[in-house]
């Protein structure tokens, strides 16, 4: 993909991580519950691929911190370790391996929140808190399985009708 269609790519999926998660929380603070910016960093991930998802799930937390105050700091902190995960290995398994999107997917969400689970134990003694690792964990999983079900219906089925439409993810490929 050429450089300028990755960047307008990238920025769109930023942009998308910016303002879906504002119209979550319309509805209240639905953000831990349906993980509306986990969407467009996996589908960075998955049609940029790793780097690019990494760096989209890098960027797109830190600046809604900056324009909106949420994540709030230090939630902040282990969003961007999450997010460059899943990023990184959707678009590592969808676009190297050439695994199809619902394997590539459930990995993805698997390992990065295992990222997370490691984060939370690393960053949280330098950070002054006084968090569980496995309480964050469970904590984060169970809020998040109704976001965790819509990434399972919505993800694959956006791959899956963009490819069909002749979005170019360049060398990748759907199964």
């Amino acid at each position: 993909m050429e450089k300028t269609k990755k960047l307008t790519f990238s920025a769109l999926f930023i942009a998308f991580g910016l303002v879906l998660p504002q119209f979550f929380h319309l509805f209240g603070g639905t953000g831990p519950i349906f993980l509306p910016m986990h969407i467009p960093v996996l589908l960075a991930g998955f049609f940029l691929g790793a780097p690019t998802g990494a760096l989209v799930g890098i960027v797109t937390p830190i600046l809604s911190s900056m324009l909106t105050g949420m994540p709030q700091i230090p939630i902040l902190y282990f969003m961007i370790i999450e997010l460059a995960a899943y990023g990184f290995i959707d678009g590592f398994t969808f676009k190297k391996l050439k695994l199809n999107v619902y394997f590539s997917l459930i990995l993805s969400m698997i390992i990065g929140r295992t990222i997370l689970a490691a984060g939370v134990f690393a960053l949280q003694p330098l950070l002054g808190l006084k968090l569980s690792p496995s309480a964050y964990m469970i904590g984060a999983v169970t809020n998040g399985i109704p976001g965790m079900i819509l990434q399972l219906i919505f993800i694959p089925a956006i791959v899956l009708i963009l490819l069909k439409a002749g979005v170019n993810v360049n060398e990748s490929r759907a199964r």
